[in-house]
């Protein structure tokens, strides 16, 4: 299970003062931590899993509409 305990240790890394390039790197560790933990989930249906991938989802949106911006006004 290690990686699980590098989802919890991204799940309580700091985002704040980041680099766009940063924020970058961040978004596709969210993502291989997601593709990862989704690997595992299919095979234990571990409903404590499914919560870890939900809030790293959850963090990996926050730090793309940061990294998208706002959409030009119409």
């Amino acid at each position: 299970m290690d990686i699980l305990t590098e989802a919890l240790a991204f799940e309580k890394a700091k985002m704040s003062n980041m680099s766009t390039s940063d924020r970058v790197v961040a978004s596709r560790e969210a993502k291989r931590l997601i593709l990862a933990l989704n690997e595992i989930y299919k095979s234990n249906n571990d409903a404590d899993i499914m919560d870890v991938m939900k809030r790293l989802t959850a963090k990996k949106r926050k730090i793309e509409k940061r990294l998208n911006g706002r959409p030009p006004e119409a």
